[in-house]
């Protein structure tokens, strides 16, 4: 336990890990600056009720503040580089971030997931089979609950699930978890990022501190890449794969099977859980590599990821109208994960594209073309939203037709008058969510809201529409609908 009492903290950012980390400084005795680069109505309440428990706060700042401090704490959003943190990097004070200060203030062992795709899936995962195993823990981190706010509850846990971001892993110093999970490396935040090797680098920061008789639990294919890097593992290892029968744990059709020695055999039916596709495949995976590793029942283990629900935002079926599926999937900021989202979607029996593709958000700098491949046969046209549109217009209208549209609600109405029964209608964006959106979940929420209005005034053959529309209105609704239709 790090003491802090009468130290002088900086902290930069006052989203909610600025927030959490200022409140758990104040609980242990610090004295408290804190600075952030943007000045809005939020964020002047939040400086009202800082400055009203003595914190020192500055909104609007170009800089870091003037004088010497005992330790400074960045936010995860905000870079080393970035002029609020910068200068006390060059001036050698000690800088972590959110998540290395609340590791440092906690009292229990933990669980820590990262990777590109599928942590926080993952992560939800892991949390169930503990609780499910009668094992107490919460899930924080990049998940939503910042570390700091979740730290002096340590003392009653016997895990910390913790979903841990590149960014976050940038500032760790001493973090441990005793089984960390990694899940893929695939292109992201190259807004951020030089390149592929500097983001697998901060990733592979997670193992940094780990001891040989730690858990490491990786996906076979990142593995793969972290020793073409020559990045090493100090801790032991279980490898798992969707696609790669040489990992510890790989899919054969259906089953998850294991050729660990002492634990050979199927674990798991996905037939029987609800969770599909090769990417929740891995996910479980992974959760029941935890399980072996923490010594829980396997019929416990098993049992509790049958029974887990797909998370919001993540291909999450929003409603069927007139034949046609609605899918949220806003989680999607990158490339791969929109991949994998097309890749559930079934084609028809004819095998013919059936798929209409929602995209676009703020730049991530990533190669869109990538993405490209996945389109013939399956990928009727997009509509593309936000700053990215023309860019993704670019890279993609040779192998589809692309449709510029203003904002997410127009591409939800467009894509619905193109739509024919047995289409599929998916928001899976390949970017954040920042030009227009809050963050991924109020992108989804404005889909949530788009696919609600076409409810109201389309027959989707469910008991909400039999109640809202009857005779003449029902039939006019349906004949707008068709008329509207390209």
């Amino acid at each position: 336990m790090h003491l802090l009492a009468n130290k002088s903290v900086y902290v930069a950012g006052l989203g909610a890990s600025g927030r959490a980390a200022c409140a758990l400084l104040l609980r242990r005795g610090a004295r408290v600056t804190a600075a952030d680069a943007a000045d809005t109505e939020a964020l002047r309440q939040v400086a009202r009720e800082l400055r009203a428990q003595g914190v020192s706060v500055t909104l609007g700042a170009a800089a870091a503040p003037a004088g010497a401090f005992d330790l400074a704490v960045v936010s995860p959003g905000i870079s080393l580089e970035h002029p609020l943190v910068n200068p006390l990097v060059v001036a050698g004070t000690p800088v972590i971030g959110e998540l290395e200060l609340g590791y440092q203030q906690s009292y229990c062992l933990n669980v820590a997931i990262t990777g590109t795709n599928g942590k926080t899936t993952t992560t939800e995962l892991i949390e169930k089979v503990l609780t499910h195993a009668h094992r107490t823990t919460v899930a924080a981190g990049n998940i939503g609950l910042p570390l700091c706010d979740v730290a002096d509850r340590t003392r009653e846990l016997d895990f910390l699930t913790l979903e841990v971001s590149s960014f976050q892993l940038e500032t760790i110093h001493y973090f441990r978890p005793v089984v960390a999970v990694l899940m893929n490396l695939t292109p992201d935040h190259f807004d951020r990022y030089t390149g592929m090797a500097d983001y697998i680098r901060a990733k592979a920061r997670i193992f940094m501190n780990q001891q040989a008789f730690d858990w490491a639990i990786v996906q076979f294919e990142a593995l793969t890449q972290m020793q073409a890097m020559k990045l090493s593992i100090p801790s032991k290892i279980i490898t798992f794969s969707a696609q790669d029968r040489q990992a510890d744990i790989f899919l054969d059709r259906s089953l998850l099977i294991s050729r660990i020695e002492g634990w050979v055999g199927p674990l798991l039916d996905m037939n029987h859980a609800r969770l599909r596709g090769p990417h929740n495949a891995e996910n479980m995976m992974a959760a029941l590599a935890v399980g072996r590793v923490l010594r829980l029942p396997l019929e416990v283990v098993a049992e509790a990821l049958k029974k887990y629900d797909p998370a919001p935002h993540r291909c999450e079926l929003v409603a069927e109208i007139n034949g046609v599926k609605y899918i949220n999937d806003s989680k999607a900021t990158n490339v791969d994960a929109v991949r994998k989202a097309i890749q559930t979607i079934p084609v028809t029996t004819q095998g013919q594209a059936n798929l209409w593709l929602i995209a676009g958000g703020k730049d991530k700098g990533f190669d869109y073309q990538e993405l490209a491949p996945s389109f013939p046969g399956r990928v009727k046209g997009a509509f593309l939203i936000g700053e990215t549109r023309e860019k993704l217009q670019a890279a993609w209208g040779d192998f589809t037709q692309c449709v510029l549209e203003e904002s997410l609600t127009n591409a939800v109405m467009a894509a619905a008058r193109q739509a024919e029964p047995g289409d599929t209608v998916l928001l899976s964006p390949a970017c954040s969510s920042f030009d227009q959106f809050q963050n991924y979940q109020h992108r989804g929420e404005v889909f949530r809201a788009a696919v609600g209005a076409l409810k109201n005034t389309t027959d989707c053959g469910c008991t909400f529409c039999e109640t809202q529309h009857s005779g003449a209105a029902l039939n006019n609704a349906k004949s707008e609908l068709k008329e509207t239709r390209l």
